[in-house]
Formats: C-alpha cells, structure tokens, sequence
C-alpha cells in the first residue's frame, strides 16, 4: 500500500484482517473440545504444515499433530518418515494441501494401518487448495483459516 501512495488503506487492510482472525479465534475458544489436526504438505513422502498453517489451525481452534515440526521452514525437515507415527498420534481431522495435485482421500483411507485412525474412521478427510493456505499472504488469513475453522466448527458440533 506504501509503494501506491495508499498508506493509511493498508493499515486498514491489515485491522480488518486482524479483526476477523480475533473474531475467529474468540468462536475457536468456545468450542467443548479441540480437535487433532494432521496437515498434509504432501503424501509422498509426508510433509506436515509449515508454520503459519500450524498457527492457523490454532486460530481456527484445533491443534498441530506436528507442531514441532511446524518451525522448520523446508518441506525436507517436515518430512514424517514412519507414516505410523501419523496412526500413533491419532489425527481427528486431516487436511491435505498437496501442491499441483488433488488430495484424494480415499488414497488416505486407504493407507496400510490407517483404518483406526479418527479422522479416517469418521470421513474427517478434506482438502484446503494449496493457494488458499500455503502461500505467506491474504488468502491464508481469510480463505485459508476461514475454511479450516468451518472444518473445526463442523467436527466440534458433532462430537460435542
């Protein structure tokens, strides 16, 4: 907004954004219970969320399977090597957002081992476009978290 000579509509900008992720934050601290979240990068291999995708899901009121894993900048250190750790921790929800390719959740139901896990036992399978979270900007903050908090709002009315 600065390099335009528009300032001041800038800072605008950035209150509204701030106003609507506060407004989703404060619904998120309402819900009876927070949901596991496994964020898929990519399938092969399994690439958990970078960090602000790890902050939104904390936003929009669930909670990072991975969250160590979220600092690390590079899809090659978010690498999950044993897809049973992914089993182990139980996701109730899982997203993908595989970049160039549609996430296809029948491919994840499907996996060796996974027919226990929560979120596949109970359809909780969804797809975030990639440009909708996983690039640093405006659609994260509205589309991006948006969608995930309707994902999270929906799975808290119906394990309330």
């Amino acid at each position: 907004a600065a390099i335009v000579g528009e300032p001041a509509l800038g800072l605008q900008h950035i209150a509204a954004l701030r106003a609507e992720l506060d407004a989703i934050a404060l619904a998120a601290k309402a819900l009876p219970r927070r949901p596991r979240i496994f964020f898929e990068e990519w399938d092969t291999p399994h690439i958990s969320a970078i960090r602000w995708v790890s902050e939104l899901m904390t936003i929009a009121g669930g909670d990072d399977c991975f969250p160590e894993l979220a600092a690390n900048s590079l899809g090659k250190d978010r690498i999950i090597g044993d897809s049973m750790e992914i089993v182990r921790r139980n996701p109730d929800i899982i997203i993908g957002s595989w970049c160039g390719k549609k996430f296809r959740p029948e491919t994840v139901a499907a996996r060796t081992g996974w027919a226990d896990v929560a979120a596949v036992r109970n359809r909780q399978l969804f797809e975030i476009k990639s440009a909708d979270i996983l690039q640093p900007g405006p659609a994260a903050l509205t589309d991006g978290v948006a969608q995930l908090h309707a994902i999270v709002k929906t799975w808290a009315q119906q394990h309330a």
